[in-house]
């Protein structure tokens, strides 16, 4: 591109703007399905009166993948099979649930179903699949006796097998999550799962979110509050501060009962040691998303996961990532009645 075509795309770029034409961008970036990814199954299974649930993404062919975990109370299982200081072991499946660490039996539901289907990592002696998994604290919320099970684990296989229409809200591992908790329940807001995923040129990216803070979310287009933190009438927002700064030095443990458990996906050629630095660039996203965040009463995760052989730059992939997560948390708090605890 010749100097003068450069003075005037940048004159064009900055007419649009300044005539309502909103942001002008010199790339082609444009929002798809899930279902646009080759080599992965997405599915849900929840109880609605319980408020608890189970999200799966399955990989049939095995996936690189990477973690990123920033809060000071997680809940996961097999999460060191995927550090870049360990065997490259194909990741059969993400498992994201609610029911704090009870939850991770649904993993084993997802073992079977995997191991039914003759997925898994092949140990010559028996089929091994590969599962990683992340929990919210959603026991207060709903029922604190029923959590997600290992037939919710393998019912999410089969919705993710069937190929069901994957929907976002309060469902899945979204079911029983909420934002705003520095009030106490009284004074939360309802929100869930939020999924968005974009192409650009041959690259896709997509961003799952099950966002479950105490903190509250912002949309970063507007940079408004858009759920969180209520006053004791639930007619207005309140802000945590108020309630943070004010805290005694001990924190109670039951403050420890949130988490926003993130996943990337991206048909990016990327190993695990470079899926780890994107995950940990999308916590960017958190950061400009929920405020506060990545506290030692939150037990935040993100995973990242390569389904593909797309050669891309990794600092392209972590920016975008970042980029497609913030519009995933507001897609999980832009749920119907999400003023009330359902």
């Amino acid at each position: 591109m010749t100097r003068l075509k450069k003075i005037l795309l940048g004159v064009l770029c900055f007419a649009l703007m300044m005539n309502g034409g909103g942001t002008a961008h010199a790339y082609d970036l444009k929002e798809i399905s899930l279902r646009d990814f080759d080599d992965v199954w997405f599915g849900n299974a929840q109880d609605n009166t319980a408020k608890t649930g189970v999200t799966v993404a399955i990989f049939p062919k095995g996936a690189r993948c990477g973690v990123d975990i920033s809060g000071g109370g997680p809940a996961s299982r097999e999460t060191p099979v995927i550090s870049p200081t360990t065997a490259p072991t194909p990741v059969n499946a993400i498992v994201l649930s609610g029911g704090s660490a009870y939850g991770l039996a649904a993993s084993d539901g997802v073992m079977t179903w995997l191991e039914e289907h003759g997925i898994g990592f092949d140990t010559r002696a028996a089929l091994v699949p590969i599962v990683v998994q992340s929990c919210i604290y959603d026991l207060s919320y709903g029922s604190a006796t029923v959590r997600p099970s290992a037939a919710m684990g393998y019912e999410a296989c089969e919705a993710a097998y069937r190929h069901e229409k994957f929907l976002s809200g309060s469902v899945g591992a979204g079911t029983g999550a909420t934002v705003g908790k520095f009030g106490g329940m009284a004074r939360a807001m309802k929100s869930g799962l939020g999924v968005y995923a974009v192409q650009l040129g041959d690259l896709k990216v997509a961003a799952l979110v099950v966002v479950n803070a105490i903190g509250d979310v912002y949309d970063e287009r507007t940079g408004k509050k858009i759920a969180g933190l209520l006053t004791e009438n639930r007619k207005h927002f309140a802000d945590p501060r108020d309630i943070l700064y004010n805290m005694k030095a001990q924190i109670s443990p039951a403050a420890r009962e949130n988490t926003t458990l993130g996943i990337i996906i991206t048909n990016g050629n990327f190993d695990k040691t470079q899926l780890t630095k994107i995950a940990s660039m999308t916590q960017n996203a958190y950061a400009r998303s929920i405020k506060p965040v990545s506290t030692y009463f939150d037990g935040d995760a993100i995973y990242a996961a390569s389904v593909g052989e797309v050669p891309a730059d990794l600092n392209v992939v972590g920016t975008l990532a970042a980029e497609v997560m913030s519009e995933a948390i507001r897609r999980a708090v832009d749920i119907k009645n999400k003023g009330d605890l359902l």
